[in-house]
This record gives C-alpha cells, structure tokens and sequence, in this order.
C-alpha cells in the first residue's frame, strides 16, 4: 500500500478512492477485450479529443485524481489547492501538455470520461449497443482497416460482423461510478472542483499527522466528553 492510501486507510476518502479503483479496473478489462479483437487502437500521440474540453467530474472521480495527485505529484497537488494549474491558459483541460507526445500529464489519475472516450459505445433509442469511430480519427486510417471504415455510427449486428465483438458501453460504466456516491450525483468542471477536494483531503491528512505525533508524544488524545 502506498504512503498516501496508508494514511487515509481508515477513512471516506479511502473507501470511496477504492471503489473508483475497482470501477476503473473493470474499465480498462472492458476496452483490453475490444482492443484485443478489433486492434482498433487510437493513432499514437493524437490527443485532438482533449484539446480544448475540460471534463466535468463527479465528486466520487475527484477524489481518486486527488489522491492520485497527493500520492504522485504532490507539488502539483499543492498548488492545485491554491487553484494554481500546471497548464492555466488552455481552453480546456488545465493538464493537457501541447508539447509533449503522450499529452495527459496525469494519465493514471484521469477521470471516467477521460478514459472512455475512444473505446466504448453507446445505447440506441432502442436500447441496443451501438458505436461510431472518434470524429478525429484519421478518415485515411479507418480505410486501412481489414474492412473499411468510414465516420458512419455502427449497429450492434454490424460490429459483431466487422470485429466479433462490441465495445463496453459508455453509460453503463458510468452508472457504477454514479452508484458509489448515490447523493453526489452532480458534476462539475475539473478546474471547479477538484482544488475543493484536495484542500478536504490536505486537511484529513493534516489532522490524522497531528493525532499520530500527539500519540507519540504520548498526549491524550481522548475526546472531551460533551
């Protein structure tokens, strides 16, 4: 267990930055499978999806990138609290590197949107799966597939005979995220809420130290009765 879940273990936040984990683990088994049948993969380095859109968040994936911040870039983290971004002047996510190849500088800590954008599908009025190739997607790339593809929306049946396979549907990950805070179902823009939580966290973490060195300091640490 890293240092930062260590000290947060028997805590909300804990509990809530696992569940997110466990949805974000069922996520990335999900696309392997449909990246694994159709080896219809994003072109290396691309990042155009994220240029210019900054996500919205629930208060449940907020948490996970904070702690994930705390945990891996704290200098970052801390100065998020302060509303001070490491990319301030882009139009959309305020961690989105132009220079550099890979774009997401905080890839492992990203929030649902974030990672299913690309590689999931959608429910049709009819309740039945369907998919279209990212609007970026070079058109000359999707003709290079063993079947030509085109920026056309697929079916259900259509997927099944071009790839053997359908992607996860985008919707029904997020309702488990939506159901690990059932009253937070509400979200806000990255840059909104996510200093907001990191000074919630920063400051459980600040009063779990206080109460260890009091402990150690062999203080009594007992709450007044009331």
């Amino acid at each position: 267990m890293n240092d930062i879940l260590n000290e947060l273990c028997d805590t909300q936040v804990y509990s809530i930055y696992k569940q997110v984990e466990s949805v974000y683990q069922k996520i990335r088994f999900a696309q392997a499978e449909w990246y694994k049948k159709t080896q219809f993969f994003c072109p290396e380095g691309c990042g155009e999806c994220c240029r210019n859109f900054e996500p919205d968040l629930l208060e449940c994936e907020a948490i996970f990138m904070a702690v994930w911040l705390l945990q891996n870039q704290k200098e970052t983290a801390l100065k998020v609290i302060n509303g001070e971004f490491p990319f301030m002047k882009n139009n959309g996510c305020p961690f989105w590197d132009e220079n550099s190849p890979y774009h997401c500088t905080i890839y492992e800590g990203r929030g649902f949107i974030c990672r299913l954008f690309g590689a999931s599908g959608f429910h049709s009025k009819e309740g039945d799966t369907i998919w279209k190739p990212c609007k970026y997607y070079p058109t000359d790339l999707l003709r290079k597939q063993k079947i030509p593809l085109s920026h056309k929306q697929y079916s259900h049946e259509e997927m099944e005979l071009i790839f053997g396979t359908i992607p996860p549907v985008m919707s029904d990950l997020m309702q488990q995220a939506v159901e690990i805070q059932p009253n937070q179902t509400e979200t806000k823009l990255l840059r909104e809420i996510l200093p907001t939580v990191l000074k919630r966290i920063n400051w459980i973490l600040q009063l779990k130290n206080q109460s260890d060195n009091d402990d150690d300091n062999g203080n009594d640490t007992t709450p007044l009765a009331s």
